[in-house]
């Protein structure tokens, strides 16, 4: 009974965000669900992300947390526009949170979603939000171990950033071993180094964001309205 329950949830929650996908391809818009642990850097990566995007492509950002508007705050102080999400407890945003927030939103011109889960290496994993792909980091400062030890995280995930690259020699993360151990999880998994504060990798993350935003352009008359990204 109570697994039914769980797979009743899922699939209430896929088809909502389904319906979230199918609205934000008709506009051309590429949205991103960022997953890691709590300090690993979201919040400064997507800020350092909006500073590069600005005047190349519109972007916006739903937050979620467990608790306060500070996150939110700090975009709009640096000019972005951002919801916020509040879980009140709950460790993972669900599609029902992200549909209720879009009617927030103004997404007029916007070319790309940022939706910054709650740091939970677990429970995010699992859950679709409409989003066109996962992206999973990684910060030198937390252990090259999480790959193998919360797998679904990488496995669901498109993309994994190695946050905070500039402090690796102050840290025993063995970079090699943490690509090794992520790539065989999932094979296809796309690798960036990153430091947002010194800037290292962030042209090339940058760059590649933008290459996708305009691939959702102009597949932005598909018809496989309905399909997600496991």
């Amino acid at each position: 009974m109570e697994i039914r329950l769980s797979e009743d949830l899922m699939e209430a929650n896929n088809q909502v965000a389904a319906r979230i996908w199918s609205s934000l391809s008709r506009k051309g818009i590429l949205t991103l669900n960022l997953l890691s642990s709590p300090g690993t850097g979201k919040t400064t990566l997507i800020e350092k992300t909006l500073q590069s995007l600005k005047g190349r492509a519109n972007a916006v950002v739903i937050v979620g947390d467990v608790q306060t508007s500070r996150d939110k705050d700090r975009y709009e102080r640096a000019g972005f526009k951002a919801v916020q999400i509040n879980t009140e407890g709950g460790c993972h945003l669900t599609a029902g949170m992200i549909e209720k927030a879009l009617e927030n939103l103004d997404l007029t011109g916007i070319e790309i979603l940022f939706i910054e889960n709650v740091g939970n290496l677990v429970c995010p994993a699992g859950f679709h939000l409409g989003e066109d792909m996962k992206v999973v980091l990684l910060s030198t400062a937390e252990g090259d171990d999480k790959p193998a030890k919360y797998p679904s995280a990488f496995f669901h995930s498109q993309v994994m950033l190695i946050t905070k690259i500039d402090i690796l020699p102050l840290t025993n993360f063995d970079l090699a071993s943490a690509k090794s151990d992520a790539q065989k999880i999932n094979p296809s998994l796309k690798i960036f180094e990153i430091s947002s504060l010194r800037g290292t990798g962030m042209g090339e993350w940058t760059d590649w964001i933008l290459e996708r935003a305009a691939e959702k352009k102009r597949n932005s008359g598909s018809k496989n309205d309905g399909a997600l990204q496991d």
